[in-house]
């Protein structure tokens, strides 16, 4: 199955999932559920569960049993670009190609729309409907994820891409140790623990989880190399949201410390990288290396 066919087949099945999961917007409270789904359904890659789903397929299990959990991880990533859109954070209006939360509701909404999304996403992982047998591992996944999305990964990620933009800049960091900082949390966490739970639910213990871990952590890595490319060089359309945000606010990326020329260079090295660690993980052709090659090679 060609990558495009493999993930619009996996984004169905999480869509349909979604429907049924998310708060009906008839359903009190109606203006926050009907903003919630504002955000939920406005597109989007799905890239986070079906990384899970992918990765639960290759250590052996039936990616179908946790939809529900995979479904979470969709949540807590529109979380984040909620309040990433924020006027305090990016000030972005235009998000998945349709205005941002807090401009097609208000800024408070958008606040709330991004604490409820967390909640319902952490939920719909430790009410993984499956057997008590399930229990530590449904445990496990919780702290998995709520350790990635903490201070310590997500939310200190976001934080340090403040410092690096000046607004509360720290000159005592080096900008690639910060570069670094900024990637490998803000983006790279939730997407190394995406692929983390699909091991974790499949029964996968700990010391068999590295091939698993380190693969999430250089694919996080090349998702936000590819799009600070992205930023440069895709169109609004292509996007979804406003390009050239980036380098209009100063921020620090691959592209604005090291130059375009060698951000793709980089990334064609993390892409080789992507490809060994997904062999070990499932043989030669699989589909997590079908991914891989797609976040890489993207232009949208």
């Amino acid at each position: 199955m060609r990558v495009k066919d493999l993930l619009a087949h996996e984004r169905m099945k999480i869509e349909a999932a979604l429907e049924q999961l998310l708060p009906a917007t008839g359903v009190w409270p109606e203006r926050l559920h009907h903003a919630m789904a504002h955000a939920v359904f406005a597109g989007g890659k799905r890239i986070r569960p079906v990384l899970a789903l992918l990765a639960h397929r290759a250590a052996g299990s039936d990616p179908d049993d946790i939809i529900e959990s995979a479904c979470g991880l969709e949540l807590i990533h529109t979380y984040s670009l909620v309040h990433d859109d924020l006027p305090a954070l990016d000030d972005d209006v235009l998000r998945r190609g349709r205005p941002t939360v807090h401009v097609a509701y208000d800024e408070a909404t958008a606040i709330l729309v991004g604490d409820a999304l967390l909640t319902e996403g952490l939920l719909l992982i430790a009410r993984h409907p499956m057997g008590e047998e399930w229990s530590s591992r449904r445990a496990d996944a919780v702290e998995t994820v709520a350790e990635a999305i903490s201070a310590r990964g997500m939310v200190g990620g976001q934080v340090e891409d403040l410092e690096a933009t000046g607004q509360t800049r720290d000159e005592s960091v080096e900008p690639e140790v910060r570069l670094q900082r900024i990637h490998r949390h803000k983006t790279g966490c939730l997407l190394r623990a995406s692929v983390e739970l699909g091991a974790i639910l499949a029964g996968v213990e700990v010391p068999g989880r590295q091939p698993f871990v380190a693969f999430g952590e250089d694919l996080g890595l090349a998702f936000q190399i590819a799009d600070d490319i992205l930023d440069i060089t895709a169109s609004a359309e292509d996007l979804g949201k406003s390009p050239g945000k980036d380098l209009a606010a100063g921020k620090l990326t691959y592209v604005t410390l090291y130059g375009l020329d060698s951000a793709r260079r980089r990334l064609d090295e993390v892409e080789q990288r992507l490809a060994e660690r997904a062999r070990e993980i499932e043989g030669p052709d699989g589909e997590l290396a079908a991914v891989a090659t797609f976040v890489c090679r993207r232009t949208k």
